[in-house]
């Protein structure tokens, strides 16, 4: 069972930082530096994956990640855009715009805000793991899917956003593929599995994507680049502004909010709770949500996307020598630096080394070990509903997969508690 700390909204800055030592803080500049060379090239290519300009990724890292990290309630929870966001903003920017997509961030700061007021934290809880693991599966195959033109060299500017037309317009540009892009693609794949298995402590995903990108400059000119597709990043900071908000807007994008706030407070306490199991500390879920509330209310300032508690960001932070919420606030203020004076430098990254990034990224978010668990231990109405909520999520959209998920789930928690019905009889008309 997870473990939680009270109902208090007590960031745990304020109860880390008396004692706080010269040690612990070297510690976590180290960690705090590390985890923002992993997260640079993965908010950049989040960012393109999600139908955004590149720099809105680092600009979510920078705001949320410093914000997730000072009001939060875990001690090295690590902030910013994740790819279980990639899917659902996608589908914003593609109906309603950038200003869209603004817009639904806001109302979803404002309802992850709200409940954490109404301390709805521990309600993670309640919501059935097969539906959590089933989402998240589909999720990882909708992202994999998306990186396939990019990793492949396919020019494929118009394709279709749902699963089986992408597919089948991936299929009808088959000869298309490029060799030089589908190798820099794999180089990349590579060095990221190789860096990792034989030098864990080093930050691979930049080098390997850095080493790629370096690579297809000098000997492969022809492989799209984020500055041949984009044109050059911005390198100054965007003052923050607020969207256009009509009554009639926010119904329109109410439903993307709500499914915004659920992503970010989920992947953030599970986050949290992950964290727990590594450190063997104790986070406080209604600081968290408070904190998740505040920072995509920040994001909406500035324009960028949600941002949430990444896992695998902080788990990196975790092995790096990460022990408070510092580290976080180290690798939002790295990044920064980074945007402010080695902006243009990003320019060169190769689009087919970003593709294959987020293909291992989609591969290692479904937790292959686990696809065994999934389909033949425990209860068939469980593996049932993970079969249920993966395929909806895939081939349908989220609303739809979320909503009937968690539904039939609970249901079935209802039925195994044997509560009995009420008594009901029909009312007067």
């Amino acid at each position: 069972m997870p473990r939680f700390d009270g109902g208090t909204m007590k960031p745990q800055i304020l109860s880390t930082w008396p004692g706080y030592t010269a040690a612990a803080a070297t510690r976590d500049v180290f960690a705090g530096v590390t985890v923002a060379m992993v997260a640079i090239p993965l908010c950049l290519a989040i960012a393109i994956a999600s139908g955004a300009e590149p720099i809105h990724g680092l600009i979510t890292a920078i705001v949320g990640g410093f914000l997730i990290s000072a009001l939060g309630g875990s001690h090295v929870q690590i902030g910013g855009p994740t790819g279980a966001f990639i899917v659902v903003v996608y589908d914003v920017i593609s109906q309603h715009g950038m200003d869209g997509l603004v817009l639904a961030t806001l109302i979803a700061g404002v309802i992850l805000s709200l409940a954490a007021l109404f301390r709805a934290g521990s309600l993670i809880a309640h919501v059935p793991e097969p539906v959590i693991n089933g989402f998240t599966v589909g999720i990882a195959v909708i992202i994999a899917t998306s990186q396939l033109p990019d990793f492949l060299g396919i020019p494929l500017n118009d394709a279709p956003a749902h699963f089986l037309g992408k597919l089948a317009a991936i299929w009808q540009a088959r000869d298309q593929i490029a060799l030089p892009s589908f190798a820099i693609g794999l180089a990349t794949m590579a060095a990221i599995v190789l860096l990792r298995r034989f030098f864990p402590r080093f930050p691979g995903l930049i080098l390997a994507v850095s080493g790629a990108s370096g690579l297809a400059f000098t000997s492969l000119p022809d492989v799209a680049t984020i500055g041949s597709r984009f044109g050059a990043l911005p390198t100054e900071f965007p003052w923050p502004t607020l969207p256009q908000i009509t009554y009639e807007r926010v119904l329109e994008l109410l439903p993307s909010a709500l499914i915004i706030a659920f992503l970010a407070g989920i992947e953030s306490l599970l986050s949290a709770m992950v964290a727990d199991r590594m450190t063997k500390n104790v986070h406080r879920p209604n600081a968290e949500l408070m904190s998740q509330g505040v920072a995509n209310l920040a994001c909406a300032a500035f324009g960028s996307l949600p941002a949430t508690g990444a896992i695998a960001r902080t788990a990196t932070n975790i092995r790096a020598g990460g022990t408070t919420p510092v580290a976080g606030m180290v690798h939002a203020g790295v990044i920064l630096l980074v945007f402010l004076f080695a902006a243009p430098l990003a320019n060169y990254l190769a689009l087919p080394a970003l593709g294959g990034l987020l293909l291992l990224t989609a591969w290692n978010m479904s937790e292959p070990h686990h696809w065994r668990s999934y389909v033949t231990a425990g209860p068939v109405s469980d593996r049932g509903l993970f079969v249920l909520t993966l395929v909806l999520t895939v081939f349908t959209d989220l609303t739809v997969a979320i909503a009937t998920g968690v539904a039939i789930g609970l249901a079935l928690r209802l039925k195994r508690r044997k509560v009995p019905p009420q008594d009901w009889t029909p009312p007067d008309r």
